[in-house]
């Protein structure tokens, strides 16, 4: 019997979340408010009214803020927001529930079609993993947001 000699050639795969953030000091989403100023503190604003950029706030059962992750950047139109790249980062830190949040550089706080059509493949792929999208939200330069779960759109 011969044996394969790409028997070593196979990549290992490793999950891994670090935290240095005490589990007390998290803070708790309670409204649409609560993760806005969350998302708002995060983003870099020479460049909300720049270009178009996807980022996300992962909870546990509790609300708690497990982290946030940027999923990308993309042009003054728009970003490429790929739902397999969201779910690996909820599942690599064990989130409950998910915010998801874009901004737009036109300063409309209305959703597109392309908005709602992604919420909802992703409220969809996230139910299927057991984990909740408790909102996405829209930001703007000069200020308010457009949340999906006060508008009853999720």
């Amino acid at each position: 019997m011969k044996l394969n000699n790409n028997i070593n050639k196979v990549a290992e795969v490793r999950l891994s979340y670090k935290t240095k953030v005490n589990p007390s000091d998290r803070p708790v989403i309670k409204q649409s408010k609560d993760a806005y100023d969350i998302f708002i503190s995060q983003w870099n604003p020479d460049t909300l009214e720049y270009v178009e950029e996807f980022k996300i706030l992962l909870l546990n059962r509790a609300n708690k803020v497990l982290g946030t992750a940027s999923i990308s950047l993309g042009g003054t139109a728009g970003t490429i927001t790929d739902v397999k790249i969201i779910l690996q980062y909820a599942l690599k830190t064990n989130a409950l529930g998910l915010i998801a949040c874009h901004n737009h550089p036109s300063g409309n706080l209305n959703p597109s079609e392309s908005d709602s059509k992604l919420t909802k493949k992703l409220k969809d792929a996230a139910t299927i993993m057991d984990i909740q999208l408790l909102d996405h939200i829209i930001i703007a330069p000069g200020g308010g947001y457009y949340s999906f779960a006060d508008e009853g759109m999720l």
